[in-house]
């Protein structure tokens, strides 16, 4: 019997500054995608349960530090507004896409390779 069938490997991905300032990570991440799917961040942060003001301040605080934008919104108007990824911005989530895809792939196999070392 393995001992171990109940585990399953848990991780997150963050990049932070060089000073250790955390700038993007799953969650950011996460509600990118989402702006990007739903086009608006109220819808957004609404669907993931998420407070829009802070959500709001984290993302233009990110911009900060990585110097460049990562939304574009439209105000208003009789269809109302709405909030995009930038170019850069959805660059950015792309590439964190495939990192992430990759990372999945090497901690999986590791993880096997984990249990196979516990189990022996």
């Amino acid at each position: 019997m393995n001992k171990f069938e109940n585990l399953k490997p848990e991780y997150k991905i963050w990049f932070s500054s060089l000073q250790g300032d955390g700038i993007l990570g799953d969650g950011k991440w996460k509600i990118l995608k989402q702006i990007d799917e739903c086009g608006s961040l109220v819808g957004a942060c609404e669907q993931m349960g998420i407070t829009y003001r802070r959500t709001w301040n984290d993302l233009r605080e990110i911009e900060k530090m990585l110097g460049f934008h990562l939304l574009e919104t439209i105000r208003g108007g009789q269809e109302g507004g709405s909030t995009r990824l930038s170019p850069e911005g959805s660059r950015l989530v792309k590439c964190f896409d495939v990192f992430h895809q990759r990372m999945d792939k090497i901690m999986q196999k590791e993880f096997v390779r984990l249990l196979e070392e516990l189990n022996s």
